[in-house]
């Protein structure tokens, strides 16, 4: 299925390789780099930004990828949890494309693939620092669950979880 589906078209957006590879981390560190304490450990915890198609795929999820020039402005991704949920993944906006409705269309478009695929529900884990994120999925129809984990990286991050209920197809 192309990228953008119903209600979702992003132009320009593609299946990431893994030729994005040093984009993503560029991206990603970007927007990490906004909150005090939040470092980037590639080899550690991030090493499936090293090569993120063949990551992606060999969990039978995607990554999507908008680029920019020789950038990557936007990135997002799903990947197959338990049974009928899905989890939505690594979506990162630059901060100059935001503010214009891409992070929404990105998630509706995960939204959509995920359900084309028989999900039923959707769940993401989110730092506990990205505020602004959390509106955005709250926005979208997502709830916070009240569950928390701690990844014990170096940025001493702990998540919150938000998920969403699928209508049947």
């Amino acid at each position: 299925m192309p990228a953008g589906g119903a209600g979702a078209a992003v132009a320009g957006l593609r299946e990431a390789t893994d030729d994005d590879s040093w984009g993503l981390i560029a991206l990603v560190g970007a927007c990490w780099a906004e909150y005090p304490g939040c470092v980037m450990d590639i080899g550690g915890e991030c090493a499936e930004l090293l090569a993120p198609a063949r990551y992606y795929h060999g969990l039978g999820g995607e990554l999507w990828v908008l680029p920019e020039g020789s950038w990557i402005g936007a990135c997002v991704g799903l990947r197959p949890g338990d049974g009928q949920r899905f989890e939505l993944v690594k979506l990162y906006v630059a901060r100059h494309l935001r503010g214009r409705g891409l992070g929404r269309a990105l998630v509706e478009m995960v939204d959509h693939h995920a359900q084309a695929r028989g999900a039923h529900e959707i769940e993401l884990w989110s730092d506990s620092r990205f505020h602004d994120a959390h509106r955005l999925y709250e926005r979208c129809g997502y709830r916070a669950t009240g569950a928390t984990r701690e990844l014990h990286d170096l940025s001493v991050t702990t998540e919150l979880a938000f998920n969403k209920q699928l209508p049947a197809t």
